[in-house]
């Protein structure tokens, strides 16, 4: 839920540049908080131009006010607490009370003032992704302005001369910054409300995380052997289900802060890729994919109309970008006898489960774990375990939700016969690549002959 900072009125002041004139420090805006990593409700506007919300993932859009011309907000770097999933909590730093940070909305043409207050115990700065900003504004520590030290709150002020999808993160200390956690999403309406609208347009950032089960804590200096592939830091099963009106145009804007690409592949549709964190891309270079590639630092918005009912699986297609805690040195143990192998285990490690040796479906398996962690593979459906972790998550596509209505609908319902089943398995029939016993080797080809340097 939100709650209130109070005013900031002894805190000091300094401008990243000098767009409007200097504003008073007892001007500040309160800070609204969020303590919650549940999906909040579209932020509609009360004032200024028009424009159909975003939703975000287990996030929140962040409160503005207005001061004469400029529409005012205010982030609040700091420690945070931030639940992966039930069962797993990690200790990041983000803004107003969690990682990621509130998604910042406004409209192109709006003049728009940020401050930002610093409760961390370094300096730290905000870059304005994608965004085209006076270079004072720019927000990269040491180049385009001082490093916000750890107490003090600065203040950007810019127009915003372009809408479109954005983001915005530290450019100090970035590497650590950001792998604590500190980043965020921007969008910036359309000054037309009807360019490009949609029914329903959520919006989500990715990040990446090492962190050691029964551990709390980041390795911030990691670069690629990630054990938590998150979306708006969460993961399956602890991902909002997108809930969405058939019939229903949709938008989702997927930003990238991690250290890797991600193929992004949405179950049951094709889409348009529409946006990027350049700009629109015109209707006539767009064109149908089911899958789409968000590079790192980049962003990808795709529209839809989502016209198949069900509940559709949404996630990335790297197959360890689905799992949690995920043990990468694992031996393929796939054929070798469980029995034997466990017998000789069992000398040595009278508690230990061998596992593999079929495979690693783990749907059914309950096995101690160490605090803080989550299974490498979770989460459960109507038929079954659903084996997935990460970077997963399901659209449920459903009649007659109300237009604000983002509730989970629960499972879908699905018609009479609809469901794939089975079949009697014909028990004469010789098993695959079985030798009947009543056939013979087959015949030596008269003329063949062993090709040079090979033994027959």
């Amino acid at each position: 839920m939100y709650s209130r900072r109070g005013f900031l009125g002894t805190a000091a002041l300094v401008g990243a540049s000098a767009v409007s004139g200097r504003v008073q420090a007892a001007s500040i805006p309160e800070a609204p908080s969020m303590d919650k990593a549940v999906m909040a409700p579209p932020l509609h506007p009360t004032s200024g131009p028009d424009y159909r919300p975003v939703v975000t993932l287990n996030g929140w859009s962040l409160p503005w006010r207005m001061n004469g011309d400029w529409k005012e907000f205010h982030l609040v770097a700091e420690p945070v607490v931030r639940e992966f999933a039930p069962g797993m909590k990690a200790n990041l730093w983000g803004y107003n009370g969690q990682a990621p940070g509130p998604t910042i909305e406004a409209v192109e043409g709006d003049r728009v003032r940020v401050f930002v207050t610093n409760k961390l115990p370094e300096y730290t700065s905000v870059h304005w992704h994608g965004m085209v900003v006076p270079s004072g504004m720019d927000g990269v520590g040491g180049l385009n302005q001082p490093h916000i030290p750890p107490g003090k709150t600065f203040v950007y002020e810019f127009e915003l001369r372009k809408s479109g999808s954005f983001m915005y993160h530290p450019h100090s200390d970035e590497m650590v910054q950001m792998a604590m956690g500190m980043m965020g999403m921007v969008v910036v309406h359309p000054r037309d409300p009807a360019f490009r609208l949609v029914d329903r347009d959520f919006v989500f950032i990715m990040s990446s995380y090492l962190i050691d089960p029964g551990t709390y804590l980041p390795k911030v200096n990691e670069m690629t052997d990630f054990n938590m592939w998150t979306w708006n830091s969460r993961v399956y099963p602890g991902i909002d289900p997108l809930a969405v009106r058939l019939g229903d145009k949709v938008r989702i804007r997927v930003g990238n802060l991690s250290m890797t690409n991600h193929p992004i592949h949405l179950h049951g549709h094709s889409f348009n890729v529409t946006c990027t964190d350049g700009g629109w891309i015109p209707g006539s270079a767009q064109y149908p994919e089911a899958t789409t590639d968000v590079a790192v630092g980049a962003i990808k918005a795709f529209d839809f109309v989502a016209d198949n009912p069900g509940d559709w699986a949404f996630h990335c297609h790297k197959s360890h970008h689905t799992m949690n805690a995920m043990g990468h040195d694992m031996r393929n143990m796939i054929g070798v006898s469980r029995a034997d192998l466990a017998k000789a285990v069992g000398k040595l490690a009278p508690d230990a489960m061998v596992m593999g040796s079929t495979g690693m479906a783990m749907g059914n398996m309950e096995m101690p774990a160490p605090d803080n962690t989550l299974p490498m593979m979770t989460g459960a459906g109507q038929f079954g375990p659903i084996e997935m972790g990460g970077m997963f998550t399901v659209m449920k596509i459903r009649e007659g939700l109300a237009h604000d209505d983002y509730r989970d609908p629960g499972d879908y319902q699905f018609p009479q016969g609809s469901v794939a089943y089975e079949v009697e398995t014909p028990t004469d029939a010789p098993a695959r690549h079985e030798t009947p016993a009543t056939s013979t080797p087959p015949a030596k080809a008269k003329d063949s002959k062993p090709m040079k340097g090979m033994k027959m």
